[in-house]
C-alpha cells in the first residue's frame, strides 16, 4: 500500500472543518483591515530564498526541498510565503508604482525537518504583507490584526516584542555581540559557530539549552538602539497600550529569517508544548531592495495553521440544509431531480439507494441536515413528499412544486 510521505498529512473530516473555518475567519479579518488576496506559486527559483531568507538560516542551509528541474533550473518548493510575495511585488512593478499595497495569502509551505506535533514537512500558513508605509502604526496594525484573529478563534496568547534595530545601530551591536561570542566560543554549538560568521544575531535564536544559558550575559540590542529605532519602539508600545494589547519584551527574540529589522514580534501559546510560537512577524524594510526592487518599507506576519488547529474554539453548529431519500427504487429518479432543482438555493444531501425511513433518518443525522425529506411509492403517486424539521420535530406533507 502506498502511504503519504512522512510529515505530509491529509486534511479530512473535522480537521477540514477547522481548517476552512480558520481560513475564512482570518481572510475576513484581513479584508476588514483593507488587505487583498494574493496567490504565488508553490515552486520558485532557489536563489529567491537564498537572497531573502538568508543562507545563514536553517531553512536555506538544511530544510529546503531543492532540486534541478528538467530545464536545468535550480528550484525549490517554497519554505515560507514572504519572499514569493515580494518577488511578485517587484515583478509586477508595484515598487515603481508607489503607494500602499496590502496583501494576504494562505497555502502550503515545505520544509524538510523532523516532523512533530504542530510542525510538518508540508504545512500551511496564513500570512499578511504590507508595502509602502514606513510607519510604526502599520507595525502596530499587524499586531492588532493577529490579536483580532486569535481572539475570534478563542485562542489565548502571550505577545513577545523586540526591536532588531536598523543599519544605523545594528553594525555596532553586531561587533559587540561577536566579541561576546568569541569569549564563549569554546562552549557553544557548531551551528552558533557558523552563525557567528554569517549572521551573528541569529545565535540568540539557538534552541540549544547550554547556548541559551551562555547568552543570558550577551549584550542586548534593545540597549543599543539608535534614537530613531528607540523612538519607534517606544511609540509601538504606546499604541499597543492604548489599544489594550498586552505584551512582554523578549530581548532574545530575533525571528528565524535574516530579512527582519526594527520591529519583531511573536505570539506564543502555553498550550502546545515546546513549539509554542503560533504567529510571528515584523518589519523588513530592505528586503525589496535586496531582491533588486526599488527601496520600499514593508512589514508582515505569518501564522502556522497546523499549530492553531487544536486551539481553535469552533462555534456551535446548527443543522442546515436538506436530506432527501427514496424509500423504493421507483422514487430515486424523482428524488435526484428535486434535489438538483433545490440546490439552486440550498445545501442538499441525497442518498441514491432506496432505504427504510429509519435508515434514511440516520443518514440525515450524519449529514447534519435541518430538514429530512422522504419519498415513497404513495408520495410519488400523489406528487408529494414528507418533510420533517429535525430541530423542532414538526412534520408535514407538501407538493413537489411547493418544495
Amino acid at each position: 500500500m502506498v502511504k503519504s510521505l512522512r510529515g505530509m498529512n491529509d486534511i479530512l473530516s473535522e480537521d477540514y472543518e477547522r481548517f476552512t473555518y480558520f481560513i475564512d475567519l482570518a481572510s475576513s479579518v484581513a479584508q476588514r483591515y483593507g488587505f487583498h488576496f494574493i496567490e504565488t506559486p508553490l515552486l520558485e527559483e532557489t536563489a529567491l530564498f537564498k537572497r531573502s531568507v538568508g543562507e545563514s538560516s536553517d531553512i536555506v542551509g538544511k530544510e529546503m526541498y531543492q532540486f534541478i528541474d528538467k530545464g536545468e533550473n535550480d528550484v525549490c518548493l517554497r519554505p515560507e510565503g514572504t519572499a514569493g510575495v515580494v518577488r511578485a511585488f517587484i515583478e509586477k512593478k508595484l515598487d515603481k508604482a508607489g503607494g500602499i499595497h496590502r496583501f494576504f495569502y494562505h497555502g502550503s509551505m515545505f520544509r524538510y525537518e523532523r516532523p512533530q506535533k504542530g510542525r510538518l514537512r508540508q504545512f500551511h500558513q496564513f500570512g499578511v504583507e504590507s508595502f509602502g508605509l514606513d510607519s510604526v502604526y502599520e507595525d502596530a496594525t499587524m499586531i492588532m490584526m493577529v490579536a483580532d484573529i486569535l481572539k475570534q478563534c478563542g485562542i489565548g496568547y502571550r505577545l513577545q516584542l523586540n526591536s532588531l534595530g536598523d543599519q544605523n545601530c545594528m553594525p555596532q551591536y553586531r561587533d559587540s555581540l561577536v566579541k561576546f561570542i568569541e569569549s564563549v566560543e569554546d562552549e557553544i554549538c557548531e551551528d552558533c559557530k557558523r552563525r557567528k560568521e554569517t549572521n551573528p544575531i541569529r545565535v540568540l535564536d539557538c534552541k540549544n539549552e547550554k547556548c541559551q544559558s551562555l547568552y543570558i550575559e550577551a549584550p542586548k540590542l534593545i540597549n543599543a538602539l539608535c534614537s530613531g529605532c528607540q523612538s519607534d519602539f517606544d511609540k509601538l508600545k504606546e499604541i499597543l497600550d492604548d489599544n489594550g494589547i498586552k505584551y512582554e519584551i523578549d530581548t532574545n527574540l530575533v525571528r528565524g529569517l535574516d530579512y527582519y529589522s526594527k520591529t519583531a514580534f511573536e505570539f506564543v501559546s502555553d498550550n502546545i508544548g515546546s513549539q509554542s510560537a503560533i504567529a510571528g512577524g515584523g518589519r523588513y524594510d530592505r528586503l525589496v531592495e535586496f531582491l533588486d526592487g526599488r527601496p520600499t518599507p514593508a512589514v508582515g506576519f505569518a501564522m502556522g495553521i497546523e499549530r492553531l488547529m487544536e486551539l481553535i474554539v469552533m462555534p456551535e453548529t446548527k443543522p442546515q440544509g436538506y436530506y432527501i431519500g427514496a424509500m423504493d427504487d421507483e422514487s430515486i429518479d424523482t428524488v435526484i431531480r428535486l434535489a438538483q432543482q433545490k440546490r439552486a438555493t440550498d445545501k442538499v444531501t441525497v442518498d441514491y439507494k432506496a432505504k427504510s425511513f429509519k435508515n434514511h433518518m440516520k443518514g440525515a443525522d450524519k449529514a447534519g441536515a435541518k430538514y429530512f425529506c422522504i419519498i415513497g411509492s404513495n408520495e410519488l403517486k400523489s406528487g408529494t413528499m414528507i418533510v420533517k424539521n429535525l430541530e423542532d420535530k414538526t412534520e408535514t406533507t407538501i407538493a413537489f412544486g411547493e418544495f
